[in-house]
């Protein structure tokens, strides 16, 4: 049942979007219960050593994830996008007004999150690929999705999902953590130029959530730390308030929250979802 039906019939794109389990989905997932005719797009192909097969959402992956939500009842078309080139961009985003009328939401969700090293180690083409997804990606697709919204002349709503990482410092994340930060940063500017459109501009930063990029990220620290992962598991859930990490659902529910009429005085934030690990 939705909880909110002015959401009904409204056209969501949602990038890196084509992994089964991930934050992408469980977004779509979640604004296609909504009612919402959702677009999700992901990268589809290998791109250089940063972001190889394991990594990057293929296309069958991505095709299986609209198929999924289709079977579910909901309205998702799937759309290959690699946010790095602006050119694909800005026809992406041309193709979904063409095709469903408009645009009304974006959910800036494609990210690298798996280039972890110390900063003496980091080299600056793995630097230069988590800042080019997770920043200048966001940037071209809010950039080319608030031309359409001002054209459209209805507002609009674009969602930025940052991390915890927006927030506090994590090591062997220097990348992650500038490009996150800078993302927020990206987040209040937009609020403040796109406000007089009517088009609301947030951010929200969940704590860790064990996804396929999730479980990567476990053993990766575990073994950083010297613990196992059910160890490292253990004193993330003693730290966190709430006791438990996060899910998909849970950032997709504020995600849904922040694109609903509720949310119409809401810009320019960045909203932790976090089970109260980070608390500012």
């Amino acid at each position: 049942m939705s909880r909110y039906p002015e959401l009904k019939g409204k056209v969501a794109l949602i990038t890196g979007a084509g992994r089964a389990g991930g934050l992408g989905e469980g977004i779509a997932r979640r604004l296609a219960a909504e009612g919402c005719r959702v677009v999700v797009t992901d990268i589809g192909h290998v791109r250089g050593a940063e972001m190889p097969a394991s990594a990057v959402g293929s296309n069958e992956a991505l095709e299986q994830v609209a198929a999924a939500i289709v079977a579910e009842g909901g309205d998702c078309t799937a759309i290959t996008l690699d946010v790095l080139e602006e050119a694909q961009v800005q026809a992406a985003i041309a193709d979904v007004v063409a095709r469903f009328g408009g645009l009304d939401i974006l959910v800036n969700n494609a990210g690298i999150g798996y280039l972890m090293k110390p900063i003496i180690e980091m080299e600056a083409s793995e630097w230069d690929a988590v800042l080019g997804v997770n920043l200048r990606g966001g940037f071209l697709c809010m950039k080319h999705a608030a031309k359409a919204m001002i054209a459209q002349g209805r507002g609009g709503r674009i969602v930025n999902i940052a991390s915890q990482a927006a927030k506090s410092a994590f090591p062997f994340a220097s990348a992650y953590c500038s490009s996150k930060h800078g993302l927020v940063g990206l987040t209040r500017v937009g609020a403040v130029e796109l406000g007089q459109h009517g088009i609301t501009v947030n951010a929200i930063c969940p704590n860790h959530v064990t996804t396929g990029l999730g479980a990567w990220q476990n053993e990766y620290f575990a073994k950083a730390q010297g613990v196992s992962v059910e160890e490292y598991l253990a004193a993330m859930r003693k730290r966190i308030p709430l006791g438990r990490p996060g899910l998909p659902d849970d950032t997709a529910a504020a995600c849904a929250f922040l694109c609903s009429d509720d949310a119409n005085y809401v810009t320019g934030e960045a909203m932790n979802v976090s089970g109260g690990e980070e608390n500012h």
